[in-house]
């Protein structure tokens, strides 16, 4: 697809601060496992808030932490965010692999959704699925398979011609193109998303609820254009540097 308006400012920035962040690498093992555990709460709440989920941040971390429920919330959303936590410990495994396999994705899935559904956890769907307000068709259930693997060896060629922001990016549009679950897509898709910034050293994107309008419609967009969406998750990129600089350098 041609590219009209990356803002390749935007790419340089994160690279800048991708270089002020590494001077503080290696992390000590107290500041490394309070990030991530840091992260793990807010990537868990943001996702599964850009998909409905009714918890708070706050009820979250105490869920994740103390493993404590509020009365009054659907047991749906707690279960989301446990399997979420889950496949976020093994997204940080992946994230120190320089190789993704179709399996890593569908373990990925089976973790988030096994609590969910376990008959549909880390199984690609059999089923025509749609998205709501798009006017794009979803990948056939006979073709996931193959569209599937061609993503796979996309994922391992991209990193040689791509910058790292771009990669990512695209890797989040062309998995939730192909939506190969019956659910739990876009926590994949940014849980892959993710995958590719670490193994780059870039730090974790988090989109929050509040810019899901923006999210989506450049989503959409990306169909025919994906400049608008890589310039939105580089941005995303962004804030979150800037934030793990202002924790580290408190």
């Amino acid at each position: 697809m041609e590219k009209f308006m990356i803002d390749t400012s935007l790419l340089s920035r994160a690279e800048d601060l991708k270089k002020q962040i590494d001077l503080f690498h290696p992390f000590e093992s107290p500041m490394h496992s309070q990030i991530r555990q840091y992260y793990k709460i807010g990537l868990t709440w943001s996702s599964n808030a850009l998909e409905g989920n009714s918890l708070t941040e706050s009820e979250t971390k105490v869920l994740l932490e103390d493993g404590l429920t509020v009365g009054g919330k659907p047991i749906r959303d707690y279960y989301e965010a446990t399997g979420h936590a889950k496949a976020y410990e093994y997204m940080y495994d992946l994230s120190r692999d320089r190789s993704l396999s179709e399996n890593d994705v569908q373990t990925l899935h089976r973790l988030f959704y096994d609590q969910l559904d376990s008959h549909h956890a880390g199984i690609y769907r059999d089923q025509k699925a749609i998205i709501t307000g798009s006017k794009y068709p979803l990948t056939k259930p006979e073709k996931i398979g193959s569209e599937m693997h061609k993503f796979i060896e996309w994922f391992a060629a991209s990193e040689k011609s791509l910058h790292p922001v771009e990669i990512a990016a695209l890797a989040h549009k062309k998995f939730v193109f192909i939506h190969p679950f019956v659910d739990g897509n876009g926590r994949v898709a940014r849980l892959i998303m993710n995958i590719s910034l670490m193994r780059n050293g870039y730090t974790i994107a988090i989109i929050p609820p509040i810019l899901r309008g923006d999210y989506i419609a450049y989503l959409e967009k990306a169909h025919e254009d994906d400049s608008d969406f890589i310039n939105f998750i580089a941005s995303r990129v962004i804030e979150t540097q800037k934030e793990l600089l202002r924790i580290i350098g408190d």
